[in-house]
């Protein structure tokens, strides 16, 4: 059982401890009928992915990812909830975690700058688990730089005509409704682009080419040949794209964080009830002090990560200001150091660790990818010294 005295922080108020045995409740007594597939083809993965979003949906978890006024549950994105619920979900199952994750990043740009018009369309479906969102921002060479973007929208009588390629989009080819970031004008960098809301059904979308990746999630590639989009699919302002963009990441980053917080406490959880069956030498593994180092590590990294996330999630909510450093503090430190904890709880199982379907030979493949998407650790450490700069202004 992982351990919960994290939820009585003064980060976390009693809603959030009650979300938590819901979200436990559910994981435990749903996801083992869902038959989620470990491997296998796209067309297997994605009912997997349809069969949670949808079940979500009717537990009222993907309420979590909307506002109240359009179906959700709170009446704006709270962070700690939806880090609270990743944590948990990652522990249990990193595709479901992934399901519930993509359903309010591919629809935060709508929340945050949509028309009333898109909210009504989208926000109630979505928060249902009726449709499946995706966020479409990165292309093959503009992924830690979306200033570099190529993907065009040119003026076309009341519309746009849109034409590029975008990459790594996950739930490429199974969502309903894209939101889709691209360069709007002449004008150069991050200052040029736009967002709009790209229904999956738009004629000249394609959406065929999929990507396939070590922890296996719907991912893909989606090509525009000219798509046709009316004026009022632009979210936001003309300009506005790349600001709605880092605005989304500001709230979802944190969450990074939280999923792999939970992939790092089951594997701690596994290390612990190996270490504790399995006799090396006459003697339990627990027994030797070279285990119980490791296992200190682990917990030192897991509550370090854990007071980062909460504490961006809190600021976020509470102060209701950008909290760009503390997002990308807590997304670097948690998904580098679940890497760190994961590969030790591998090296505790000795060979079975590495054994496919062992839960830590997942997790090792589940973890790798968070150290890259929403902002490579990289990145975030560019991210995180601008802003130390900007706090430690010369007198």
């Amino acid at each position: 059982m992982a351990d919960k005295s994290f939820l009585d922080w003064p980060f976390l108020e009693d809603s959030h401890r009650s979300l938590s045995v819901e979200v436990e409740r559910w994981a435990r007594e749903e996801l083992p009928q869902l038959a989620l597939p470990h491997h296998g083809g796209n067309d297997e993965l994605d009912a997997g992915v349809r069969r949670l979003v949808r079940s979500l949906g009717e537990a009222g978890l993907t309420g979590l990812s909307v506002p109240a006024a359009h179906g959700g549950r709170n009446a704006s994105l709270d962070v700690r909830s939806l880090c609270l619920v990743r944590e948990t979900l990652a522990r249990h199952s990193g595709l479901a975690d992934f399901a519930f994750a993509m359903q309010g990043l591919g629809s935060a740009p709508i929340t945050l700058a949509g028309t009333e018009e898109q909210k009504r369309r989208w926000l109630p479906e979505v928060g249902a688990g009726k449709a499946i969102a995706a966020f479409a921002l990165s292309e093959p060479d503009a992924g830690s730089d979306p200033g570099a973007m190529v993907c065009q929208a040119v003026p076309d009588g009341d519309g746009f005509r849109i034409t590029g390629q975008k990459t790594w989009i996950s739930n490429g080819g199974l969502a309903d409704v894209y939101t889709l970031f691209c360069r709007l004008g002449d004008q150069p960098g991050a200052k040029g682009l736009a967002a709009f809301v790209l229904p999956a059904d738009t004629p000249g979308l394609d959406t065929s080419q999929r990507i396939d990746v070590i922890a296996p999630h719907p991912l893909g590639t989606i090509k525009l040949d000219g798509c046709y989009l009316p004026a009022s699919a632009m979210i936001g302002e003309p300009g506005h794209g790349f600001r709605i963009a880092m605005a989304t990441l500001d709230i979802f980053r944190s969450t990074v964080g939280a999923a792999a917080l939970g992939f790092a406490r089951r594997a701690m959880d596994e290390a612990i009830r190996r270490s504790r069956q399995r006799k090396v030498f006459g003697q339990m593994l627990a027994d030797y002090q070279l285990t119980q180092a490791k296992i200190a590590d682990m917990a030192v990294a897991i509550d370090a990560a854990a007071l980062l996330i909460y504490r961006a999630a809190w600021t976020k909510d509470v102060k209701g200001i950008r909290v760009t450093r503390e997002a990308s503090m807590a997304k670097l430190f948690a998904t580098e150091q679940a890497q760190l904890v994961i590969d030790q709880a591998v090296q505790l199982f000795g060979g079975l660790g590495v054994v496919s379907g062992v839960p830590v030979e997942e997790l090792y493949r589940e973890i790798r990818a968070l150290r890259i998407y929403e902002g490579t650790s990289e990145v975030q450490k560019l991210v995180i010294a601008g802003k130390t700069y900007e706090a430690h202004t010369e007198d």
